[in-house]
Order: C-alpha cells, then structure tokens, then sequence
C-alpha cells in the first residue's frame, strides 16, 4: 500500500501503526525541508553550477548555436540536469536563487528517501521499510548534504529510483513492462544528464542479467531470457540516450566525448589535499580504503549496526552452505540489492579513483546500504520475538541510537552534512583528523557575525575607514559577496583585507593572522573562524601556507 495514502485523514486512521509511523516520517521530513531550506550556506561550487546551467539554456534559446557552455571551465564534462532545471525555474519563481537551488535539491533527497522506503518494501515489509527510510533520513552526509550537495544528493536520488525500477523488471526479466521500462529509462537518463557516474545504473543491469543467464538449466532458457529481457529494456536504452543528450548536450558533440568523461570520472586529479585520520593524502594518492574508512564513521551508529547485521546474516547463511551444502537461494531482486550496494565499493577498491571530501562523490550508495541495513536490522528484531527480554534490550537500543543521533544533527544544525560518529572518537577532534567544513557553509554565519561586529563598533566610535571594509575569504569569493552589505568588499588581495572570515577545514584559517572577534561552533568544535587585521602591519599581513598538521 502506498504510503502517501496514509497522508490523508481516512487513509491514515486505516493504516497500521508502522504505516503510520512512516506517513509521520515523511510528512515530518516535508515540514523540516519547507522550514529550514533557507537557513544553509551556499557551497563552494554552486556559482560555476549555476552558471552552467544559466549558459546551457542561452544554448538552446539560440537555437544551438551558443557553445560557450562547453567552454566554462571543466563543466562540460558533466551533465546539466540539475543546473538546467534550476536555471530554467529561476526565470519563473519569486525565490532568490541560492534558496531556489536548496529548496529543488532538497526535494530530490526526499524523492530519494522515497525511493529507499518503496524499495525495501519490494524486499521485506513495511517495518523494514520504515527503518530503512529513517536511517537515511538520520544520516548526515545524506538529509544534511541535501541542500547544499546539488548534484551529489541529485545524482543519489536519481540511482535509487534507477535502483527501484530495477528491483521490479527482477522479477521477471521475461515480461518487462512498457512502462516500467519507461520509467527506468527517466530515471538512468535522469542519473547520466548530471554525471557519467551514470554508467552504474547500466552495469547493475548488464550484472543482474548475467547472474539470471546463469541461474537458467540451459542454453533455451538463457536465450529466452536474454532475447525478452535485451527487447524490454530497449525503451529504456531510447528513453536514457535522449535524456541524456538533452541535459549532457556535449556528450553528442564528438565519438570520444563519452570515453573522456568516463576516464575524468576515474582518474580526475589536481593538485588538492585531503584528510585521512590526521594525515594530509594528494587526492590521487589516497588509501584504497579511503570510501570505507569514511563511511564508518560518517554513517550514524545504528546504520552501522544494521551493516554489521546483514554482513553476519551472510556470513551465516555462507557457513551452513559450507558445512551441509544447503542451497543458498537468493532472489534476482536481492542480488540487485547488493550489486547496488557493493559494486561502487569494490570499483573505488580496484580502480582508486582520486577522492575528496569523504563520501560526497560516493553519496549515490547510500540508498542500497539504508536499504541493505534496513532489512537486516528489521530480520534481527524478527529472530528475537522468541527471546522476550533480548527483544526489548534490542529496541531499547535502537530507540536510544536514532534519538542520539536526532539530537547531534540538532546541535548541528544547520551543517548536519559535517556529522561524524563515535567511531571518529568525540566531535571536535574528528573536525580536525578528517574533512570538516568543506563547503564552507559556516560562512552564512560568519558574515553574519562580521556585520554585527562592526555595527556595534560604529555604534560606539567613528568607522575606522571610509571606504568599504576589505574582507578576504578562504572560500569562493562569491560566498561573501552573497551575503556581506554594502559596507564591505570582498577583495582577492589578502595583504591589504581588514578582516580574514574562513572555515577551519584543511586549516585555511591559520593561513592570515588576526585578532579573532567571531567564532561559527558547533558541539565544541569551531568550523569558521573571522579576524579582525587592521591593527597588523608589515610581515604580519603576508599569508602563510597552512600547516598540514
């Protein structure tokens, strides 16, 4: 039963308790979109975003003739769905645009939410799905990210729905629907017109037809299935090419744009650093652990747990295959599950692709792992209804984790997308052994601070100049200009700013010294820092590299 039915009076006094419980959660999550979209930072990247979707759309209002959205910087290599979208609502909305962006991302992570509860549902039950739903909606580097990582959490939303389609064609590869071939031909096209990350989607599919080639008695069979299968997809293969070419123009322009972009998704490099456990790592050389080093301790304890449970429930269905032979028996729609769930990881093991900022450009996994965890916290609390007081110890401490966790993202709020576990040990400490800010999203607030910090001192004094302030900023500079009033300047020549706003993450604050009139914090933690430097003279002015330590 669809849950949004449970959203109106009649279907919701019909409903079960957990449909009633999960209509809660998703009518709760609305209400937090609607009420909080506003209140997050702008991020580093969503000028050069923006202004690629803004240039793509004067390449079709000139009738194709406009190029200079393949010419922006790298941005062709990547598709414009998001920015497009954005661009092209910006014309028609009363929103400023920034709000505009957070509120369109936002809603394609609770699409995403939607797709994790509905696929779950496929799997196991409705309580299975009720928790799989939460544990997504608990996880910062997901309901956090969702505002500010346009087109991560975009990108996570389209795969899950790709991943939701997939699950139904499963069940029967012989008689794939028109429509849902459709479907999943929107929601692939959807995943490739934002970046070629795409291509995952596709693999899922060419592995998930392989292990049902193989499944088959004989060569019949396998040809039945294949013919039926290769000839229902074929509506999805148009319908994502399309799509494809409408958001992702670029890739249509040359043979081997598609090529160049695969290769870039795999081994993009610069020269960047980033942090793992209190050590600096080049991008291209991180550990090839890195993605999994970060997602145990970005996930919240209790999506853990559940990750630990499913990895002991196959450990134990492997050993009483090796020790009496019994079949294991696995549906195809599962096997989709942990092709989602697993492939990506085992690619970034294999390939060691160059990675930043802890999970981001891996944020589209964590659907299938909710949805993994989800079914295996659902099946342990099924095994424990014969052991009372085991059951009651277990709910105890599930309740007690979610609750935890709600009350961290709280305290965080609004920068839950930096949220580390207990894993990474206490909350300040994991700021400075592992990404923190990187956005830079804390600068809504500093400059904030800023403001108010030189209205009282002119409030009791003469201003101190009588030009604009200079403010430099260890972020875009586009962060500060869409924020600071008239009485300031944000300048790029750091030795002659009045004042140094900056995020603590890889230590950019220590790059300028300056009297510290203002702190952004959180939980103990400072993730921006604004200093005053009018009082500094000669060597004291110069920047300085910031300390790898």
């Amino acid at each position: 039963m669809n849950f949004f039915k449970k959203i109106t009076l009649h279907g919701f006094t019909q409903a079960k308790p957990i449909e009633k419980a999960s209509a809660a959660l998703f009518l709760l999550l609305a209400a937090f979109i609607l009420l909080t979209f506003k209140q997050y930072g702008i991020s580093n990247d969503e000028m050069v975003q923006h202004t690629y979707g803004q240039l793509l759309l004067k390449f079709y209002a000139s009738g194709l003739h406009d190029l200079s959205a393949f010419e922006y910087k790298n941005l062709y290599l990547y598709g414009g769905f998001f920015d497009l979208l954005a661009a092209g609502l910006e014309k028609i909305l009363p929103l400023w645009v920034w709000d505009l962006r957070h509120l369109l991302s936002a809603l394609f992570g609770y699409a995403g939410i939607v797709a994790v509860y509905r696929s779950t549902l496929l799997l196991a039950n409705h309580r299975a799905a009720f928790i799989s739903a939460l544990l997504l909606a608990i996880t910062g580097a997901w309901t956090g990210a969702m505002f500010t990582h346009t087109k991560d959490v975009t990108f996570g939303a389209c795969m899950a729905w790709a991943m939701y389609y997939t699950l139904l064609l499963a069940k029967d590869l012989r008689h794939i629907p028109l429509s849902l071939s459709i479907k999943l031909g929107i929601a692939i096209g959807a995943a490739l017109g934002l970046r070629i990350g795409g291509v995952f989607a596709i693999i899922y599919l060419v592995l998930l037809l392989a292990i049902a080639l193989v499944k088959q008695d004989n060569l019949q069979q396998r040809w039945q299935i294949l013919s039926a299968a290769v000839l229902g997809l074929l509506p999805a293969a148009i319908v994502s090419l399309l799509m494809m070419i409408v958001f992702w123009p670029w890739v249509a322009m040359g043979a081997d744009h598609l090529l160049i972009a695969a290769k870039s998704f795999s081994h993009f490099a610069f020269n960047m650093n980033t942090i793992v456990d209190g050590s600096w790592v080049s991008i291209g050389n991180v550990p090839r652990s890195y993605l999994l080093d970060y997602l145990a301790i970005r996930l919240p304890e209790i999506f853990l747990l559940g990750l630990l449970l499913a990895f002991l429930f196959a450990g134990q269905t492997l050993y009483k295959w090796l020790l009496s032979r019994v079949e294991i028996s696995l549906t195809l729609a599962m096997w989709s599950l942990l092709i989602a769930a697993l492939f990506p990881i085992l690619f970034v093991l294999w390939d060691r692709p160059a990675l930043y900022n802890g999970v981001r450009h891996f944020t589209f996994i964590l659907p299938p792992l909710a949805v993994l965890a989800g079914i295996a916290l659902n099946h342990a609390w099924s095994q424990s209804l014969a052991y009372p007081r085991l059951q009651k110890s277990y709910l105890l401490v599930f309740i007690l984790s979610v609750c935890y966790t709600i009350c961290i993202m709280v305290q965080l709020h609004p920068y839950e997308y930096v949220y580390y576990n207990r894993v990474a040990g206490d909350f300040k400490s994991a700021q400075h052994a592992w990404e923190s800010d990187y956005w830079s999203s804390s600068l809504l607030d500093a400059t904030s601070q800023l403001e108010d910090f030189v209205t009282q001192e002119q409030g009791h004094s003469q201003p101190l100049t009588t030009g604009p302030y200079y403010v430099a900023i260890c972020a875009e500079a586009f962060q500060g200009r869409a924020y600071l009033d008239h009485r300031f300047a944000v300048t790029e020549n750091w030795i002659r700013a009045d004042f140094f706003i900056s995020s603590t993450n890889m230590n950019c604050d220590k790059v300028l010294q300056g009297n510290i009139i203002g702190k952004v914090e959180r939980l103990g933690a400072t993730l921006a820092v604004i200093k005053d430097r009018r009082d500094l003279v000669g060597d004291q002015r110069i920047p300085k590299p910031a300390p790898n330590n």
